[in-house]
């Protein structure tokens, strides 16, 4: 697809998942950016294997009840002519109600594999911090590989595999917190708050039950927008640049950094390096520019890194927020 084309058919994807999400602009984009994103994920194995090895941004959403976080990935699903399946995560689910388990035939003497709802293109875990540890690890091979391993046989994920999960922020009881592990697979964390006033009216005068979503896009033409935006120009100072950001969440006393030196226990890691770099790729595609500028960086590095940042104890009990802490070092890094 050319450029131009790519460009008119999101907006039409945008225009049409809007008619059903009122008020959640950002949210909307940022799911798009996730979509056509390509985050490099392993080497080429195989003489075989065309090209290198990449997948969808997957996404993890976070926000109070009725925000309309679930909704948006459904009406998103019906928008992207492909494969769709929703796990609702419960502490009694187990790992193999996501990726399926091996059964035993009598009549073959041999056990078979039944394929459990992970072998989608785009999977909906729904309240993902309600799900034990044990079942939330059930995703890490999948989200990082896009591969699912049952028993002695592995099984290649679809592509366009793409993992969007929700949870509330709110309840304190029968939850449980996601390992860093699990957090550190998911590209971007979004803050889903409360609509403005004009839109929450607009709400009320939407009759959301006579609405029809029109497919718009088929997995192969994801594919090709995601290639397509992968090859935008970015040059050696931006790259540079995200390093910086970087080490300075791990070491902000070595570039300035004083009021945030005690903040930060655990910084991010080198696979956000990537995870950011390929997302600001999608942020100057989306503007209709040619190469990255380090306003796009900026514009993409929040929802990138907030998720990757462990407080230190002091900031916590100062109520200093990851936000404040990436605010703070976008502030003071220079840009190139």
């Amino acid at each position: 697809m050319e450029k131009e084309e790519t460009l008119e058919l999101l907006k039409k994807i945008e225009k049409e998942i809007n008619q059903i999400i009122i008020g959640q602009d950002r949210m909307i984009r940022d799911l798009l950016l996730g979509l056509f994103t390509e985050i490099p994920y392993s080497f080429k194995k195989e003489e075989s294997e065309n090209g290198h090895r990449g997948g969808c941004a997957h996404i993890l959403l976070e926000g109070v009840p009725g925000t309309a976080k679930t909704l948006a990935v459904v009406a998103l699903s019906s928008v992207v002519s492909a494969k769709f399946q929703r796990i609702q995560l419960t502490p009694d689910l187990l790992p193999a109600d996501i990726v399926g388990t091996r059964i035993f035939d009598p009549s073959k003497g041999t056990f078979g594999v039944e394929h459990g709802p992970i072998f989608t293109n785009i999977l909906l875990a729904d309240e993902i911090n309600r799900a034990t540890p044990k079942t939330q690890s059930a995703l890490l091979e999948a989200m990082q590989e896009r591969q699912v391993t049952l028993g002695d046989n592995t099984f290649k994920l679809d592509d366009p595999f793409w993992v969007l999960a929700t949870q509330n922020p709110v309840e304190q009881e029968g939850v449980y917190i996601l390992p860093e592990a699990q957090k550190d697979r998911f590209s971007m964390m979004l803050k889903v708050d409360y609509p403005k006033h004009e839109d929450e009216f607009t709400m009320l005068q939407t009759d959301m039950g006579k609405i029809t979503l029109k497919p718009l896009i088929d997995p192969k033409t994801v594919i090709e927008i995601r290639e397509l935006i992968s090859k935008t120009y970015v040059d050696d100072r931006l790259r540079e640049y995200i390093v910086r950001l970087g080490r300075a969440t791990r070491e902000p006393k070595a570039f300035g950094l004083n009021s945030i030196e005690n903040a930060v226990t655990v910084g991010i890691s080198p696979r956000a390096y990537h995870h950011l770099l390929a997302l600001s790729k999608t942020v100057a595609f989306f503007r209709e520019g040619d190469y990255v500028m380090p306003c796009d960086v900026k514009e993409i590095a929040l929802p990138t890194l907030r998720h990757r940042i462990i407080r230190s104890v002091q900031a916590e009990a100062a109520k200093v927020s990851t936000d404040d802490i990436l605010n703070t070092i976008l502030e003071g890094i220079p840009i190139p």
